[in-house]
């Protein structure tokens, strides 16, 4: 029987997320798929789930403290009818990695960015074009709308569906030395990006050398000349000890991508009507209170960055050329993908307060 390249890649992934979780001491059969099938059998004979969720971020990272208390929420309404075990720090892999365990029954859920999950819907491009949003009620303002709720669920046949949305702040590039005031400023500076074509693309259009890596890769490749710099929010300098390395801060911010949590399809099918209820009521308030959690985040990095790192951050960045340079890009994606183009008329009436 003639195996498809897909086939191989999600078996590779069920049993890459098997051998990590008997690492770090996952279920009891020390096996992710074998957790997610243990969990559908439980719900049969009416007993709990116990679910497995992955991300990439470390344990004091705002985002996993949030996810800490969205499972401990979900726990305790559910009287431990349902029981997230959260295994953060990239254990599981990239965040593809971790879509492709979900699809392969391997995982149950995973915190991924929106920007990822653009290999799977088009719609979730238009997150990762520049200058999308104006500010943060603009972006707060669209994704709590009925609008950004079909989004996350326009993955459903895909094999998963978004529950909700953490606030992931808004990205800028930094450098060991250059400050980045325009886009004239990264040309022949090898930049990190997302293994995404719309972050590769972007940066073709502001003229850096765009080199694609998962975010676990990114220290070390600062560290040795790989990259001479990156773009994300300010916590990366502090969590992900990137200001160690990366001395200026350019504050050009210029896309503000959401983290999306997904969950399994089938795991989803299995848990009953009650406790789906508790799980989204669960989930909206995690984003309801990372939102008031993340502004203090980036107070407390940015001070940090500052004194313990000596991490210069520069404010007088030119944004309009930013935008002017990648206006071309926005126009190809929205003739390129339809979903992209309908999402952006939607996204325009939120800014206009429609």
């Amino acid at each position: 029987m003639k195996i498809t390249r897909r086939q191989f890649v999600q078996a590779l992934a069920a049993v890459g997320a098997a051998a990590a979780l008997a690492a770090c001491g996952g279920s009891s059969n020390n096996s992710a798929a074998g957790s997610t099938a243990a969990s559908g059998a439980a719900a049969a004979a009416g007993g709990s789930f116990n679910l497995k969720l992955g991300h990439n971020l470390a344990e004091d990272h705002a985002v996993h403290i949030q996810l800490t208390s969205f499972a401990e929420q979900v726990k305790e309404k559910t009287n431990g009818t349902v029981n997230i075990q959260i295994i953060p720090n990239g254990t599981l892999g990239s965040e593809s990695d971790m879509i492709s365990q979900i699809q392969a029954g391997a995982l149950d859920m995973a915190k991924v960015s929106a920007s990822t999950l653009g290999n799977f819907s088009e719609k979730y491009n238009a997150f990762s074009v520049p200058y999308v949003f104006d500010d943060q009620a603009h972006y707060y303002t669209y994704m709590d709308s009925d609008s950004a709720q079909a989004v996350f669920e326009s993955t459903d046949d895909q094999g998963f569906r978004g529950l909700t949305w953490l606030d992931s702040g808004a990205r800028s590039f930094y450098t060991k030395a250059t400050a980045i005031r325009t886009p004239a400023d990264l040309k022949g500076l090898k930049i990190r990006v997302q293994d995404m074509k719309s972050q590769t693309d972007m940066m073709n259009y502001l003229g850096g050398i765009p080199v694609a890596m998962s975010y676990g890769d990114v220290y070390t490749s600062l560290q040795t000349g790989i990259i001479d710099g990156t773009e994300n929010n300010e916590t990366a300098l502090t969590t992900g000890k990137h200001g160690e390395v990366c001395k200026v801060y350019s504050v050009d911010q210029h896309a503000m991508i959401p983290d999306v949590l997904i969950m399994s399809e089938k795991v989803w099918k299995q848990i009953s009507p009650e406790d789906q209820e508790i799980i989204l009521e669960a989930a909206h308030n995690s984003t309801e209170a990372h939102k008031v959690m993340w502004d203090t985040a980036i107070e407390e990095a940015v001070k940090e960055a500052q004194e313990t790192m000596g991490v210069e951050f520069v404010y007088d960045v030119d944004k309009e050329a930013f935008r002017e340079a990648t206006q071309p890009m926005i126009e190809a994606y929205e003739e390129q993908y339809p979903g992209v183009k309908t999402l952006m008329d939607t996204i325009e009436a939120a800014r206009e307060g429609e």
